[in-house]
């Protein structure tokens, strides 16, 4: 069986998930990166399928780029420009080819944290 990957995104400011929010995943590489998947989160602050499904799974080393300063400025919470934040990249390593990997995004105007979730 092989792995896969999921994430989510909360926005802690407002206690709800984070809908339409934008997130691309990149597999990182020596010769270069490569764009796999470019998805926005659903009303429980989802994507509508696995970002990295099992058939295209493959340990490495991936960067998820969460594109929080549009969500920030739909939702009436970005502030002035230039925002504090905008694109919060998180780079990570799967190591496991046939594990769930599940990285979730905590988010507010002015912080953010993430884990590795089940």
């Amino acid at each position: 069986m092989a792995g896969w990957l999921t994430t989510h995104v909360l926005d802690t400011a407002r206690g709800c998930p984070a809908a339409g929010l934008r997130i691309v995943l990149f597999r990182m590489s020596e010769t270069g990166n490569t764009r796999l998947a470019d998805m926005v989160t659903n009303a429980d602050g989802r994507t509508d399928a696995h970002i990295l499904p099992a058939d295209r799974f493959a340990t490495g080393t991936y960067e998820l780029v969460f594109h929080a300063g549009d969500y920030l400025r739909a939702s009436g919470q970005a502030g002035d420009d230039p925002l504090f934040l905008d694109q919060v990249p998180i780079r990570f390593g799967m190591n496991d080819p046939a594990a769930h990997y599940h990285v979730p995004l905590l988010l507010s105007p002015y912080g953010y944290s993430t884990y590795r979730g089940s």
